[in-house]
């Protein structure tokens, strides 16, 4: 049986995988003179899988934090 994290368990993960995720964004190969398209590449697909495993995990673990964005969102936009 798996078990249950607290909000601060899940709060200190989120800030862990953010903080990877900036970090990797701020490793970004820089577009000089020699610049290298597959290095870029592969920089790209890693940042976009960190960035994908931050979002599911915010999904999972604050469902009613995502709906109080979005209607912050729609709000925004009225």
């Amino acid at each position: 049986m798996e078990e249950k994290k607290s909000t601060d368990e899940k709060i200190n993960e989120c800030i862990a995988m953010m903080r990877k995720l900036v970090s990797d964004i701020q490793g970004a190969p820089y577009p000089g003179e020699n610049f290298e398209h597959e290095l870029y590449r592969i920089w790209y697909e890693h940042v976009q899988k960190v960035a994908v495993d931050c979002f599911e995990y915010l999904n999972a673990n604050f469902p009613m934090e995502k709906a109080d964005f979005s209607k912050t969102l729609d709000n925004l936009f009225d």
